[in-house]
């Protein structure tokens, strides 16, 4: 079943991301792993304000590197009641500051799609063995890269409850089969970002289709490329990046995956 929506520029309630409360009993905690003897350097962020078992999301990073934005990401979902980790898929230390370093990172990253999957699976061991996690309700959300590596994920028929992507590269060498993908998936992406035409848009719609994957598209007609991420403006003038913050995509995004996550957990 698809479900494929157009954004409409529409006034909707601010979505308020405080309280106190939450942020007190948040606890983070920074993890440092190792797969086929490389080293990796996590984030893992929980609340203690209960013991009861809860939902894990893991975060990919964009690819600029696991940084400060992943690990936000991370303590947003710790505030809203679940466990998240932020994983690393470069390996510690390799954080670009520069486009062609961030390309070059993710190119070693992704030589070997078995690589990628890999460090996507030592991560969600991590994430279901922590004593705050319930390891039967897993999911994962990515960012630019991170988009495309939990939509390959899917595709390649990791257990997971559901994946999101946001404003993430929506073509594959990795076709969905029928009967293969397990996660419900749920994708944002800019109607004006230059990096994910709309060529991309269609194919993926097509492809999931085919493969009776359960998909929810949403296109946000003037978000560029990042619109998820404030420091969008700040790199799209440095480097001269079609890129771009968009408030309204970011606030309407992250509360559709809030939805998301209630209906697949069941909560």
């Amino acid at each position: 079943m698809i479900r494929f929506r157009t954004a409409a520029p529409i006034a909707l309630m601010a979505f308020i991301f405080s309280g106190t409360q939450a942020l007190a009993e948040m606890q983070t905690e920074t993890v440092k792993y190792t797969v086929n003897g490389e080293r990796f350097t996590g984030y893992l962020a929980w609340d203690d304000e209960s013991d009861t078992q809860r939902p894990g999301i893991l975060v990919v990073h964009e690819w600029w590197g696991h940084n400060e934005f992943a690990r936000e990401q991370a303590e947003k979902l710790a505030a809203s009641g679940y466990t998240a980790f932020a994983l690393d898929m470069y390996g510690s230390g390799k954080q670009a500051n520069h486009p062609d370093s961030a390309q070059a990172f993710m190119q070693e990253a992704t030589r070997d799609m078995e690589q990628v999957k890999a460090r996507f699976m030592k991560a969600r061991e991590l994430l279901q063995n922590h004593d705050s996690v319930d390891p039967g309700r897993i999911a994962a959300q990515g960012y630019c890269f991170g988009g495309a590596v939990v939509l390959n994920m899917a595709r390649m028929g990791v257990e997971l409850n559901g994946v999101v992507s946001y404003h993430g590269p929506l073509g594959s060498p990795l076709q969905a089969e029928a009967g293969k993908v397990k996660p419900r998936v749920q994708v944002y992406t800019g109607g004006d970002d230059a990096m994910v035409p709309s060529e991309q848009v269609a194919g993926l719609v097509r492809e999931m289709q085919n493969a009776g994957v359960d998909l929810t598209l949403v296109s946000f007609p003037e978000a560029k490329h990042s619109f998820t991420n404030p420091g969008a403006d700040a790199v799209a003038e440095k480097f001269g990046m079609p890129i771009a913050y968009n408030e309204d995509a970011a606030r309407r995004s992250w509360q559709g995956t809030l939805r998301f996550y209630e209906e697949i957990f069941g909560e």
